[in-house]
């Protein structure tokens, strides 16, 4: 990969909406050139998909939750964790799933309306698949930074005195 297709790729990470006469002009090559390294990229599949990041908390009439559910599997011979983690990932309500190291094999970031609607999924179908042994969820209560985006500021006028040892 040349020098030019990893600053096209970097500058797409951090805003994919910017136009391709833009992104020739910062790279400082000609415009058909960036229509054919995207083009090659979307059809490699290096670039997945263009999506829009929501801070949903601003949007008064969208209500739900998003829990995290670190499960613990049986992997099975010669497919080890795919076959598990693709009967997860393929339920609507789950968004993403990740093979992880440590205590817990697989990471699944879950939305849902309700906490009962999450305990639903839970109970009633992550936890009666044959290869699950075990669920932890966890709820995320705010949302500081996602994909590198930072969600809200501070005012940065904090009033209190700085204390020093």
């Amino acid at each position: 990969m040349t020098e030019k297709e990893l600053e096209l790729l970097e500058c797409l990470e951090k805003n994919s909406r910017l136009p391709v006469d833009t992104l020739a002009k910062m790279l400082d090559i000609d415009v058909e050139e960036v229509q054919t390294m995207m083009k090659k990229f979307e059809e490699s599949k290096v670039i997945v998909n263009y999506v829009t990041l929501v801070d949903w908390t601003k949007v008064a009439e969208q209500e739900g939750l998003t829990a995290m559910i670190d499960v613990k599997v049986t992997p099975k011979r010669d497919v080890g964790f795919d076959e598990i983690a693709e009967k997860i990932y393929r339920y609507p309500e789950v968004k993403s799933v990740y093979l992880m190291s440590g205590a817990y094999d697989l990471s699944i970031v879950l939305e849902g309306k309700t906490m009962s609607e999450v305990a639903s999924f839970v109970a009633q179908k992550l936890s009666t698949l044959d290869s699950v042994l075990s669920t932890t969820t966890h709820f995320i209560l705010k949302k500081y930074k996602h994909d590198g985006i930072v969600y809200e500021q501070g005012d940065n006028n904090d009033k209190r005195m700085m204390v020093t040892p």
